[in-house]
């Protein structure tokens, strides 16, 4: 990748926001553009409205993915226009998955944009801009192919403590419903010492948690030599000093091993929290959407998670009204969700994404009303489960990993427990918050001092969907990562808002104005 800074920063930094949407790998590359745009002179922007470049990284997959760039782009030309009536200019680039599936049409629907690059070349972003500076036009560059792995390009954390490690790239799966594989390509895997020099690089840079990224973790390595190397990947993160916790997203019912399950329970800094995507309760709707499970393999993989981590939360992905489901199809999806009794499910009603086989079944489309009455009654049992699962935690003292202040209510601030259960407890006292040492350790009289990437133990006192309310801090484990936040907010940096529940969304993405 090239650094040579490009002609428009060479008289003064400029300054970035970046916008994701999508998917936690996307999340990734987020961070990575964010690192390309550093290495060549850019700061992130203070204010996100005020910045100088924004990059708009687009998610192909997710309900109304067009009309939520379109109407933003719309949004980003009154204020490009704004800004050239003042004598300055705004830099507009858009990547990632959609821009992979448009390509030119996005300069042609929005010919304001200045670059748009693809899910291979993110590598190449400091040579587009310096092309759209130069040409004062914009600069469309699509590639076939990955060139350069992600994981190899400078990184911006949007927090110290936590990091996502990309495993593979791509899929080799043909899910009737999924534009994925012919926007990211083939299954590529890291070799296992890549993944392990990353994750070794991260810990000495304060990092204390990971999450392995892939589009199926499970089948991570079978490229390389033959076999899945999931389960060996796990075990050796175990013996990585300093790294507290290991989580990954998202596995698939095919591909999943009990091996992949053994390691998980002997391997104490994975945590105990499984994402297994059902999308149906059906089996012939399963065999429509090419998913290469049946219902009774998937309850079988429940069944053996239960017995091996009886402790773990269990997540899951639902579509409702996909072609051709019918009621029964329908019931045998509820009949699932009330043997489970998942955590948290991630519910959707099934849209049409061009290019995919499933768009083509039009004569089997269900009538939106009915595809929106199911939706409701699947809600109903999911929140139902939901503040089931987070009141058994009622009661228990729990380890969170204390991610910042709540994204709702400033006097709480948010972590995770070692299943991945969002609790919310109170924030720490304005004067410890920013304190240089204070009262660390435990104890009840004394207001403890934590910070973002610190362990706090607190009491779970009540529940509701998706989240736990704890009481305040009863022992703080301080880190090296929480120590740096602490070092920052004696500088006067506020730490960033807690990551959304239960989906990882990283502060890497700036809050800019999302329109449609």
């Amino acid at each position: 990748m090239s650094v040579t800074p490009v002609p428009a920063l060479r008289d003064r930094p400029r300054t970035y926001a970046v916008r994701t949407f999508g998917c936690q790998m996307n999340e990734h590359d987020s961070e990575r553009a964010a690192g390309i745009l550093e290495a060549v002179g850019y700061r992130r922007a203070d204010d996100p409205l005020d910045a100088d470049l924004v990059l708009l990284n687009t998610c192909a997959v997710r309900e109304n993915a067009d009309e939520r760039l379109y109407g933003t782009l719309g949004h980003l030309k009154g204020v490009k226009e704004a800004r050239r009536d003042e004598g300055r200019d705004l830099t507009i680039v858009v990547g990632g998955c959609l821009a992979q599936k448009d390509g030119a049409t996005v300069a042609e629907r929005a010919p304001w944009v200045d670059v748009v690059y693809g899910t291979h070349n993110l590598g190449d972003l400091p040579d587009l801009l310096a092309r759209a500076d130069a040409d004062h036009l914009p600069v469309v560059e699509l590639i076939e192919a990955l060139e350069v792995f992600p994981s190899a390009l400078p990184s911006r954390r949007g927090v110290r403590h936590h990091a996502w490690v990309s495993i593979s790239v791509g899929c080799d799966n043909t899910c009737a419903f999924c534009i994925v594989p012919a926007l990211r390509g083939p299954e590529r895997s890291r070799t296992v010492a890549e993944v392990l020099g990353e994750v070794r690089a991260l810990v000495a840079d304060d990092v204390i948690e990971v999450t392995l990224l892939g589009q199926n973790v499970n089948s991570y390595g079978r490229d390389l030599g033959g076999r899945a190397l999931f389960a060996d990947l796990l075990r050796d993160l175990g013996d990585v000093e300093g790294l507290e916790r290991v989580r990954f997203t998202s596995p698939h019912p095919r591909d999943f091993t009990p091996d992949v399950l053994e390691a998980m329970a002997e391997t104490p800094n994975v945590m105990p929290h499984l994402h297994l995507p059902l999308q149906s309760g059906s089996d012939r709707i399963l065999r429509d959407m090419r998913r290469s499970y049946r219902r009774e393999r998937y309850l079988e993989l429940v069944a053996r998670t239960r017995e091996l981590l009886p402790d773990a939360s269990l997540t899951t992905d639902i579509i409702v009204g996909f072609p051709g489901e019918t009621e029964a199809d329908f019931l045998d999806t509820l009949a699932v969700v009330e043997q489970v009794r998942f955590d948290q499910a991630f519910t959707f009603q099934y849209s049409p994404r061009p290019g995919t086989d499933a768009a083509e079944m039009t004569d089997r489309f269900v009538d939106p009303d009915t595809v929106a009455h199911r939706y409701r009654r699947l809600e109903e049992r999911v929140r139902a489960h939901s503040i089931a699962a987070h009141e058994r935690l009622i009661g228990r003292d729990v380890e969170l990993l204390v991610e910042g202040p709540s994204r709702t209510d400033p006097a709480r601030w948010s972590g995770r427990d070692p299943a991945n259960h969002l609790v919310h407890l109170p924030a720490p006292a304005p004067d410890t918050a920013s304190a240089p040492s204070g009262t660390v350790g435990s104890g009840s009289g004394s207001a403890l001092v934590f910070h973002p990437g610190d362990l706090v133990t607190a009491t779970v006192l009540s529940a509701a969907t998706g989240y736990a309310i704890a009481a305040g801090a009863a022992r703080v484990r301080r880190t090296r990562a929480g120590r740096a936040a602490e070092v920052a907010a004696a500088a006067g940096h506020v730490p960033l808002a807690a990551r959304r529940a239960p989906g990882f969304v990283s502060p890497t993405t700036q809050r800019l104005p999302v329109v449609g």
